[in-house]
């Protein structure tokens, strides 16, 4: 028996622009284990930042089902996917997507204070990921004092804050120098370690050469799908 954390069944993704409709994902499964590592990859408008959308419950597919976990999310509205994503879902991006005039500490934080919990819990907690990425030094200091490798850790603790069940990042290394990437990605390894689901989208072959699992996509759907490790 499969222990499946995600679940797609058929995803079909339509944009409307003017009167002409795009067809972006033509008819997508797929299925992903718990403690999975994936990468998905393919070209430019291959569909695979919408399907990485859809998985991160940021938008919603036009027809088909999504189970996250066992629970199907691809009808839901906009605020129970907005706490799904919350309790659920660890987000790393290409630009970090940090609070500028805000510390390490409370940019890692901040996830925790929409899951309601007490400052004191957030404090805790953020100081102890933080100290997992290897910045117990820099927990005060601003995006604008730290480097885009320190930048991207400070993204990749906000991600863990929740205990998600699944990390999803999108072009994680993608502003960063190869030494940089390289550091990055044994701390992705070290996630995956532990038990996290991981999946990220890339376009450098030595990127997603760290999973498991590479998904190919082309013009919308899945054109390969290999176990590597």
């Amino acid at each position: 028996m499969k222990d499946l954390i995600i679940d797609i069944k058929d995803i079909k993704r339509d944009f409307k622009l003017g009167s002409e409709t795009v067809r972006v994902l033509k008819g997508v499964h797929l299925e992903i284990e718990k403690g999975d590592y994936v990468a998905l990859m393919g070209p430019s408008g291959s569909g695979k930042s919408t399907l990485m959308n859809i998985l991160g419950c940021l938008d919603t597919p036009s027809s088909g089902k999504y189970y996250l976990d066992g629970q199907d999310v691809s009808s839901l509205k906009q605020d129970q996917l907005a706490h799904i994503r919350n309790k659920q879902i660890g987000f790393v991006f290409q630009t970090f997507n940090l609070m500028p005039r805000t510390t390490a500490l409370d940019n890692v934080a901040l996830p925790m204070v929409y899951a309601g919990r007490s400052k004191q819990d957030r404090d805790t907690r953020a100081k102890e990921v933080l100290t997992q990425v290897g910045l117990q030094d820099r927990m005060d200091h601003q995006p604008n004092q730290l480097s885009g490798g320190q930048r991207q850790r400070v993204a990749v603790a906000r991600a863990l804050v929740n205990d998600p069940a699944i990390i999803l990042a999108d072009e994680p290394t993608g502003n960063l120098d190869s030494k940089t990437s390289v550091e990055i990605m044994a701390l992705f390894d070290a996630i995956h370690q532990a038990g996290n689901t991981v999946v990220l989208v890339t376009h450098e072959e030595d990127i997603a050469a760290h999973a498991h699992r590479i998904i190919r996509l082309r013009d919308g759907i899945i054109e390969s799908d290999v176990r590597i490790k």
